[in-house]
């Protein structure tokens, strides 16, 4: 699985992908320079059940912790995953 992110100033999307196909993403919101919101992740049904959606939110981490930001999980897949895994939760705003 290849993980690719795209961002902007306002705003900005990790998107998986396996065997070059697209598997799912999850985009995000900027809140301030140092904090963003997970609005959404979506997986493709094909793929559903292949850790995609968890996949995608390590790489949130991993990026938010290289880069000093906070994440705030308004969607529901995110806040749930964050719940299950204190190991996660440095991050959170």
């Amino acid at each position: 699985m290849e993980i690719r992110q795209q961002n902007n100033e306002k705003n900005g999307m990790f998107e998986a992908f396996i065997d070059d196909r697209h598997a799912g993403e999850m985009t995000y919101t900027w809140a301030g320079t140092d904090k963003f919101i997970i609005d959404h992740t979506g997986v493709e049904e094909s793929y559903n059940g292949m850790g995609v959606g968890k996949n995608l939110l390590l790489a949130v981490v991993d990026y938010a912790r290289a880069n000093h930001i906070k994440v705030i999980p308004l969607c529901p897949f995110a806040k749930a995953t964050f719940n299950k895994n204190p190991n996660l939760q440095d991050v959170l705003a």
